[in-house]
């Protein structure tokens, strides 16, 4: 190590994490009697779509899927305006036999025009998790689900399996899960963030952790997905801290066993502050779409572990003076779940 790095966190590579998925993936491919389609829709001339339709492509070809891009709007033509033609073109997917996944590059129009393109995807065919019947699973720590209940409105009135380990069990799948959210479980899996000597489902228990930015696409998933997985979790968005946990609350009088915490996250209001909650944090994960927004060093706990993942660094320059790991991006193994879940 050279001497100006004594002292300072490691600064960690995506590249050992993406790598193991990408064998798993090829091994999966290798059983498989064709070459999965993945339709790739672009409807903005936005560099950040663009580049991360070409990632995907790329990496696409190197795995030995079939990747097909379609350009609408204005990534098409010029003239046209942004998100012309989506629609129709996510319907043609949908009704194409021969694709296996569809693929939409967002921000289109906005939160809420694109939230209706998102459940516009065939559930059959969603690869990105967003789908209101994989966000239902994940926000009710539903980890399976039969295949053929994809094809139906109402949401499953049975309860679920129970959680034992990471397979389905015999006549159910496991639902499919947002990719950047996957994607920083599996860093934190990597990173021994989760622990394995405790029961599937409960390895995070123990860990406080926080994620600023609470929007639809990461940050809130993201922080049901920890708290579901049994850490303490800090929400922080522009106006608002919460807490995400399935533990009781502390002034809580049940004495049941059975009742030790909740079958799935609950949501509470919280008071701290920022710097309090990052003063208490063992892992904070930043997504704000601003260059300007930085997490102040000074206010980080010793020995956390720091994850960006916006496009902006979220992160001071010396970060690694506090984190004992930094992360700076998680694009590679982003990809990784995309192709996982397809």
């Amino acid at each position: 190590m050279a001497a100006s790095n004594v002292g300072k966190g490691l600064l960690l590579k995506s590249d050992p994490i993406a790598s193991a998925f990408r064998d798993e993936i090829k091994a999966a491919l290798a059983q498989s009697s064709r070459r999965p389609r993945l339709v790739g829709i672009l409807a903005t001339a936005g560099a950040p779509s663009k580049m991360y339709a070409e990632f995907t492509k790329k990496q696409c070809e190197e795995l030995g899927f079939e990747f097909v891009l379609k350009t609408v709007g204005s990534a098409a033509n010029s003239t046209l305006s942004d998100g012309e033609g989506v629609e129709e073109a996510i319907l043609e997917a949908n009704n194409d036999n021969e694709v296996d996944g569809i693929m939409v590059y967002y921000p289109i129009f906005g939160v809420q025009q694109d939230h209706y393109l998102q459940q516009v995807v065939s559930p059959l065919k969603d690869v990105e998790g967003l789908h209101f019947k994989f966000h239902y699973n994940l926000y009710h720590n539903i980890r399976y689900l039969k295949p053929e209940s994809l094809l139906s409105s109402v949401t499953p009135s049975e309860p679920p399996p129970p959680v034992v380990d990471d397979k389905a069990p015999a006549g159910f799948v496991k639902s499919i899960l947002p990719c950047t959210p996957l994607a920083i479980v599996k860093c934190l899996e990597y990173t021994r963030v989760y622990n394995t000597l405790l029961p599937y489902g409960d390895r995070a228990y123990g860990k406080t952790i926080t994620v600023i930015n609470r929007s639809e696409v990461v940050g809130r998933p993201l922080a049901a997905l920890l708290a579901n997985d049994g850490a303490r979790v800090f929400s922080v968005d522009i106006d608002s801290i919460q807490e995400y946990t399935k533990r009781p609350a502390r002034d809580s009088s049940e004495n049941d066993q059975a009742a030790r915490y909740h079958p799935r996250h609950v949501v509470r209001p919280c008071s701290r502050s920022l710097e309090e909650c990052l003063g208490l944090s063992d892992v904070v994960v930043s997504a704000v779409p601003s260059a300007s927004y930085k997490v102040k060093t000074e206010w980080l706990k010793d020995g956390c572990i720091c994850i960006n993942v916006a496009a902006d660094k979220n992160f001071d320059k010396d970060v690694r003076e506090k984190a004992s790991l930094y992360m700076s991006t998680i694009g590679k193994v982003t990809i990784m779940m995309l192709l996982r879940n397809l």
